[in-house]
């Protein structure tokens, strides 16, 4: 490894370790609920787990459509094993598209349509979380409590997945909803940067990316689509299932805004699947809807065990099924990718945290 390379790693690593101690209280606020996990009744868990099952088989079947696999048994384990290799690893956001990038050519997958497919993807999917705080806005008037028991969840998650798919229709047949999006999210990005230099472009930016993406999914969009709403409305119900365990009764819509944030929170690359930042930002964001903050503490402490930890052992899986079925381990093909398909593979799961 060169100098450069090496010197960026301990940059790296110097951060994560600064922003890890910043956040310290944070964290040990949080993992000092730990205790009162005893309180959940064991079916809480089972349901929570089987939404993130869900939530995580939406993600597959949309990266198998972008990439055209002809199965899905390479798609599951390069995500979960890149995943897990993200959530450890300082700044490994980027490292994970290139890790998954290396296990789908290994496995078959032609590079020019794992490197495209994946940025299609992650476009598509961003794109729909983007979406999500525009459905709570409306719903902050009118919303209801969260009443004890999944059934009502269920429904808040049918009406906000409902609302979320027929949203992505509408932007992805036609430019009118991105282009109004794209003026809207451009004219307060620059009101609230005065200091820096305008963006300009954005709307039409949306408008190419979205595009690519028709272009890369071709007749299949719509499939594609109603996988990525999945995939954020099965993680939302997994947080609201967590605070209904706790008896806690925020009204949805301000849930909704609390995972949103939280979800962006996770894009952070100071430190790995931004730890420390989402445990901060979501018991404040639950605490401003209203939730106790032991509550909040405690949702967010089995919110994260069940999204955040419990994946990584299972990557860890994933990874060693992966180079028994595929060969040898991707980690030491990620230096021979070309820049042009590494760039555009690390893009797939960094797209949108830096528009400007």
């Amino acid at each position: 490894m060169s100098a450069g390379g090496l010197a960026k790693r301990g940059l790296l690593l110097a951060v994560t370790a600064i922003s890890l101690y910043l956040l310290a209280p944070a964290l040990l606020q949080v993992f000092g609920a730990f205790d009162r996990l005893d309180d959940f009744n064991p079916l809480w868990y089972v349901a929570m787990i089987a939404l993130q099952v869900g939530s995580f088989a939406c993600m597959w079947a949309v990266q198998k459509l972008s990439v055209r696999a002809e199965h899905i048994a390479p798609v599951v384990t390069s995500q979960l094993a890149s995943t897990a290799f993200g959530r450890v690893v300082p700044g490994g956001v980027a490292a994970a598209g290139a890790l998954q990038y290396a296990m789908l050519t290994r496995a078959g997958v032609p590079a020019a349509a794992a490197a495209s497919g994946m940025a299609a993807s992650s476009v598509l999917v961003f794109g729909i979380l983007l979406a999500l705080p525009l459905l709570a806005l409306p719903a902050i008037l009118f919303g209801a409590p969260v009443d004890p028991g999944l059934g009502r969840a269920a429904v808040i998650g049918g009406v906000v997945f409902v609302a979320t798919v027929a949203l992505g229709a509408a932007a992805i047949v036609r430019d009118g909803p991105l282009v109004v999006i794209g003026r809207a999210a451009q004219a307060v990005r620059n009101r609230v940067l005065r200091g820096r230099a305008p963006l300009s472009g954005l709307p039409e930016r949306l408008v190419a990316e979205r595009n690519e993406v028709r272009q890369v999914l071709g007749r299949r969009w719509w499939e594609a689509l109603l996988f990525a709403a999945g995939r954020w409305v099965l993680d939302y119900l997994t947080l609201l299932a967590a605070l209904t365990a706790v008896n806690a009764d925020p009204r949805p819509s301000t849930v909704l805004l609390a995972f949103c944030a939280a979800q962006f929170l996770g894009q952070l690359p100071l430190t790995p699947g931004g730890l420390g930042f989402v445990e901060a930002g979501l018991t404040g964001m639950l605490a401003l809807a209203g939730v106790a903050a032991g509550a909040a503490l405690v949702a967010t402490l089995a919110y994260r065990l069940v999204s955040f930890w419990l994946p990584i052992p299972a990557g860890a899986v994933a990874a060693v099924v992966h180079r028994r079925r595929y060969g040898e381990s991707a980690l030491e093909e990620i230096e021979s990718i070309p820049e042009s398909d590494l760039g555009r593979a690390s893009r797939s799961v960094t797209v949108g945290r830096r528009r400007d």
